[in-house]
């Protein structure tokens, strides 16, 4: 078989020019910083970069979620405790008034006007909003949680939740009857009647005010219950949260190492490949000198 010079002329332009595709590729890789351009530079590092970047996405949902999980709930924790420290209040004027021989009527008169204004300022907590929804309003489209007149005026459903990971989820509301009581007793029915017995003549009034601070007392550590179990739900948050990042974190770096380039190692290929680019081209322009009998061939 006959071997002509531009057979070899052909077969040598062609290994040149595999040369060049190979400079040309890393100059990419190296001037975009990523070792996949396209799914044909590597379909297994192609396919694991589209995984990771999957779950990438669905720990940024959970990034989300848990970020809105610790608004409810620190919104929670802080309505609660200022209720509570408002409720001691209307527990010490309680206490001033039964008190009967070294209270006076005005002054008596007094406690009943604070306690009053302090039940106005238990309802405005109780109204508190998050995200334009009422705090203890549980599913209701409604604007408040509770009425003027104390009664809850929330709804009733399957518990407001976040999803924290693929497993785990945490409640993030609490009804207004959990954290306050049932309407007939509630916090604010107790509170009213505590004003109303600071007034009244009523002889068996002092004993109305003991069976009211009693069930204040009851209310009281109902609000106190709802703050642990709120703190309970927020330590699972924070931990969900540290975990998230770590998370986020790894894939982070599980990404850079399928698709950025190692740039030390890029740079040094990219000048071993010119290198013998550049003598594979001066060995072939010696090797292959057409002279005129070449082409009388």
């Amino acid at each position: 078989m006959r071997i002509t010079q531009r057979a070899v002329a052909l077969t040598s332009l062609q290994g040149l020019n595999r040369n060049l595709d190979a400079v040309g590729k890393l100059q990419q890789q190296l001037t975009s910083g990523k070792k996949i351009s396209a799914p044909s530079d590597s379909p297994t590092g192609t396919n694991k970069a589209m995984q990771t970047r999957a779950e990438q996405a669905a720990v940024a949902q959970q990034a989300r979620n848990i970020s809105d999980a610790k608004g409810w709930l620190e919104q929670g924790d802080s309505t609660l405790r200022e209720m509570l420290d408002t409720s001691r209040r209307v527990r010490d004027l309680t206490v001033q008034g039964l008190n009967t021989g070294a209270v006076s009527e005005a002054s008596q008169k007094a406690l009943s006007t604070e306690v009053v204004s302090l039940r106005e300022g238990l309802l405005a907590l109780a109204n508190t909003q998050v995200q334009g929804r009422p705090l203890f309003g549980g599913v209701t489209t409604g604007a408040k949680a509770y009425d003027a007149d104390g009664s809850w005026a929330g709804q009733e459903g399957p518990p407001i939740t976040r999803r924290l990971s693929e497993s785990e989820s945490v409640r993030v509301d609490l009804t207004g009857r959990e954290a306050f009581g049932p309407d007939a007793s509630n916090l604010f029915a107790i509170v009213e009647r505590i004003a109303t017995n600071l007034t009244s003549t009523d002889p068996t009034a002092t004993a109305a005010l003991e069976t009211d601070l009693a069930d204040l007392d009851v209310a009281m550590k109902r609000m106190s219950t709802a703050v642990a179990d709120i703190g309970s739900r927020a330590s699972r948050v924070d931990r969900a949260e540290q975990l998230t990042f770590d998370r986020s974190l790894s894939l982070t770096i599980r990404l850079g190492e399928t698709e950025n380039v190692d740039l030390p190692e890029t740079i040094m290929r990219l000048q071993m490949q010119q290198v013998g680019y550049e003598a594979a081209l001066a060995a072939t322009a010696k090797a292959i000198s057409p002279t005129l009998l070449d082409y009388l061939r």
